[in-house]
């Protein structure tokens, strides 16, 4: 019976302390993947929209301040890219096509930016932006040409951009949110369109009655 006591015991103990490994080790159970722990972090850390020079597919060079007082919807491709990016950027027509059209370009614009400036040069992104029904206006695809700008960026907003051998990138993808001030304030699942487009106009609306 004593035996079968310290046994219980034993396994009761193991198991407490692996909840609490996993509980601290999972951000409070909030994070199952590394992933996810990256997003809370930077959700949390709410990182600044450093200084960079976009130039867009027009040929048309400025700062994120182009947009100051609007929302700014972003995200990161290039456009070589035949896995994810043009599974990411057809989502990004979604959203865009759902969100009411009072706000488009008035309230909040759309941003693709491109980690591959070498080779998605402005005549590139002009071709590429049609495929997606992006207008190069209230949504914009646009590269940064210098790379310690680019790599400022892909570090303060969490995107990891891996090339190998064959021209190619690893790299993780979501929607990022930066409010007016240029500060980041959400990142979304790319593959939640519908989750995406009603947050936006959650914030969208709510910005209108102020």
């Amino acid at each position: 019976m004593i035996k079968d006591w310290h046994t219980t015991f034993a396994c009761l103990l193991v198991i407490l302390f692996g909840g609490t490994l996993f509980y601290f080790g999972t951000d409070g159970f909030q994070a199952f993947t590394a992933e996810t722990a990256r997003v809370n972090k930077l959700i949390d850390d709410k990182p600044q929209f450093p200084h960079v020079t976009l130039e867009d597919s027009k040929g048309r060079n400025y700062s994120i301040s182009e947009f100051k007082g609007k929302y700014v919807f972003i995200t990161f491709l290039y456009t070589s890219c035949m896995s994810v990016c043009p599974q990411l950027e057809m989502n990004m027509s979604k959203v865009y096509g759902k969100i009411p059209s009072k706000y488009i370009g008035e309230d909040i614009v759309f941003l693709s930016i491109s980690f591959d400036p070498d080779r998605d040069d402005p005549a590139t992104l002009e071709k590429y932006r049609t495929y997606f029904n992006s207008d190069g206006e209230t949504w914009r695809m646009a590269r940064i040409k210098n790379k310690a700008e680019l790599d400022s960026l892909l570090k303060e907003f969490g995107v990891i951009v891996i090339p190998d051998d064959s021209g190619n990138f690893s790299h993780n993808s979501a929607f990022y949110l930066v409010d007016k001030d240029g500060t980041l304030m959400n990142v979304m699942d790319y593959k939640k369109t519908d989750e995406a487009a009603n947050k936006l106009t959650g914030i969208l609306e709510r910005g209108a009655g102020e």
